[in-house]
């Protein structure tokens, strides 16, 4: 059973950065792909950012290209999402997630474990 903990979320002006991390635990990190997804007030959750096991693939969607870029360390069993030139449409509740491990995969419904999500508030 893997664990998942997200880190680093906050309240930030438009055009300004954070960095979220996710630490995770009960599981062989470097055999999972991890993904990052949000989820806005009255919106379905969306995929932001996948990473392959190995860090060596990563994909994103159309809206954050160039913008944000997901990395990992599997010495630290840790995700990161730096997340810059940020706008009020970002504004969400962030999630990483592991699908089963050697999927990669863009698709939510795969993703078997979740962390508890960190708040990022964009203001204008």
């Amino acid at each position: 059973q893997v664990q998942l903990v997200e880190n680093g979320g906050g309240l930030v002006q438009g055009g300004g950065s954070l960095r979220l991390s996710c630490a995770a635990s009960g599981g062989a990190f470097s055999l999972y792909a991890m993904g990052w997804f949000r989820q806005a007030p009255g919106k379905e959750r969306e995929f932001v950012a996948c990473i392959d096991w190995s860090g060596g693939s990563t994909y994103y969607a159309d809206s954050v290209k160039g913008r944000f870029t997901i990395s990992r360390d599997n010495a630290k069993n840790t995700v990161y999402l730096q997340m810059n030139s940020l706008k009020p449409e970002d504004t969400a509740v962030y999630y990483c997630a592991a699908p089963k491990p050697l999927l990669v995969t863009r698709s939510p419904g795969q993703y078997e474990y979740w962390g508890q999500g960190t708040q990022v508030t964009v203001s204008s």
